[in-house]
C-alpha cells in the first residue's frame, strides 16, 4: 500500500467527520473474502482474481476485482450509509482513506492456511495488520485521541469463514477433515475468530457488523457435484455449528465482555433461504445455476475471462459458481441495513450507525 500524508484540510475533514455528503458514520472498514473483495488480489500472484470481463460487466467502470457483475453487499451498505464506495487497501492513498478502507481478499480465511490452493491471498490476521498500518498512518496526522474518536464511531464489517470450509475443510488435499469433526472445527474457527475480533476491538473498533455464513450447500459449485443438482444437506449442516458459535460469541461480547462495543449479526443463511424460497416475489427466475460458468449448473468451472454471461442477469440469484449477482447483493445489503430482527440482530446497521458509543 502506498504511504501517504493527509493534507491539512483533509485532516480537518476526518477529525470532524465531514465526508462526501450526508454520511451517517465517519467511515467503514471492511474485512472478508471474495464475497466483498474489491481488488486487493489484483496484483497478487493468485488464481483468485476477478479483474477481467465479464466480472464487472454492470459496474460503472467495468472490472475492478469484485466477484460480481456489479455491486457487492458492502457497496450497497456504503451507499445506504451515505458513504462513497470504499477503496481497496491495495489502491487506497491520501484522501481516499477518508471514509474507510476495504481489506477483503478472495480465498482468505480465518485460518492462515485456508485458500493456499489459490496461492496469493490475504488471510484475516494479515488484513488486521494492514488495518493497523492504516491506523498508524492516520494517527501520524491526527493524534491518537482524534483517531480513537473517529474509529469508535465507524462501522467495522467482517465477513469471514466461507473459505475455511470451501477451500480448506472440504478440500481433499487438506488434512483438516481427518483432524477435526464438524463441531470441533467450528470450535477451532470460533476460537481464532474471537481472538481476531478482540484484536480489532483493542485497536479501537466499537461498532461491529458480522456476516454469518450463507446456504453454502446450495451454491452452483456444490449443486454441480450432485447428479440431481440439488442442495447438499451435509454441507449446510456442516457450517451450521459455526453460525451458532458466532452468534453465541457475539452475545458474550455484547454482555460486556468487550465494554463499550456493540456487535450485530447478519443472518445471511436466513436471508438466502428467504430469497431462494420466495424467488419469484423478488424477481428471480433462475436459482440453481450461475449466470456465468461452465458445466452442470454452470458451476463446475467458474466464470472464465471474456466468457459470455447470461443476458438476463437481474433474474439470476448466482453470478458464477460461488457468488451472488449484484441484484442479490443489493437486496441483502438493504436487508442488513434496515431489516427486522429476523435477518439482523440485536439491531440493524442503520440503528448501529445511529448508536451513541463512547470509545474507551
Amino acid at each position: 500500500m502506498a504511504t501517504f500524508k493527509l493534507p491539512c484540510m483533509l485532516v480537518i475533514f476526518l477529525v470532524f467527520g465531514v465526508g462526501l455528503g450526508q454520511n451517517m458514520v465517519p467511515a467503514m472498514f471492511i474485512f472478508g473474502d471474495s464475497l466483498i473483495d474489491n481488488g486487493n488480489n489484483n496484483n497478487l500472484p493468485s488464481f483468485a482474481k476477478a479483474n477481467y470481463l465479464p466480472y464487472g460487466i454492470d459496474f460503472n467502470g467495468g472490472p475492478t476485482g469484485r466477484f460480481s457483475n456489479g455491486y457487492t453487499m458492502v457497496d450497497e451498505i456504503a451507499e445506504q450509509l451515505g458513504l462513497p464506495l470504499i477503496p481497496a487497501y491495495s489502491e487506497a492513498s491520501g484522501d481516499q482513506v477518508l471514509n474507510g478502507v476495504n481489506y477483503a481478499s478472495a480465498a482468505a480465511g480465518i485460518l492462515d492456511i485456508t485458500g493456499r490452493n489459490f496461492v496469493g491471498r490475504i488471510p484475516f490476521d494479515q488484513q488486521i495488520r494492514n488495518f493497523h498500518n492504516t491506523l498508524d498512518q492516520i494517527t501520524n496526522n491526527l493524534g491518537a485521541d482524534d483517531v480513537a474518536r473517529q474509529v469508535g464511531r465507524s462501522i467495522f464489517f467482517v465477513g469471514m469463514g466461507s473459505n475455511d470450509y470451501l477451500n480448506n475443510y472440504l478440500m481433499p488435499n487438506y488434512p483438516t477433515r481427518n483432524q477435526y469433526n464438524g463441531r470441533q472445527y467450528a470450535d477451532l474457527l470460533t476460537q481464532e475468530y474471537s481472538r481476531q475480533l478482540t484484536t480489532l476491538y483493542n485497536l479501537g473498533a466499537r461498532k461491529f457488523v458480522i456476516a454469518g455464513l450463507g446456504v453454502m450447500g446450495c451454491i452452483p459449485s456444490i449443486l454441480a457435484q450432485s447428479p440431481a443438482g440439488i442442495c447438499s444437506d451435509s454441507v449446510n449442516q456442516l457450517v451450521q455449528p459455526f453460525n451458532e458459535n458466532v452468534k453465541a460469541m457475539l452475545s458474550n461480547f455484547n454482555a460486556n465482555q468487550l465494554p463499550g462495543a456493540k456487535f450485530i449479526f447478519i443472518d445471511v443463511a436466513r436471508m438466502f433461504r428467504e430469497i431462494l424460497t420466495n424467488s419469484p416475489a423478488y424477481g428471480f427466475s433462475v436459482i440453481n445455476r450461475g449466470c456465468c460458468g461452465i458445466g452442470r449448473n454452470r458451476g463446475q468451472i467458474t466464470c472464465l475471462p471474456f466468457q459470455t454471461p447470461c443476458p438476463n442477469r437481474e433474474q439470476y440469484v448466482f453470478w458464477d459458481a460461488f457468488h451472488p449477482t449484484e441484484a442479490v447483493n443489493v437486496l441483502m445489503g438493504r436487508k442488513a441495513f434496515n431489516g427486522d430482527l429476523s435477518m439482523v440482530y440485536p439491531m440493524n446497521i442503520e440503528q448501529l450507525a445511529n448508536l451513541d458509543i463512547e470509545s474507551n
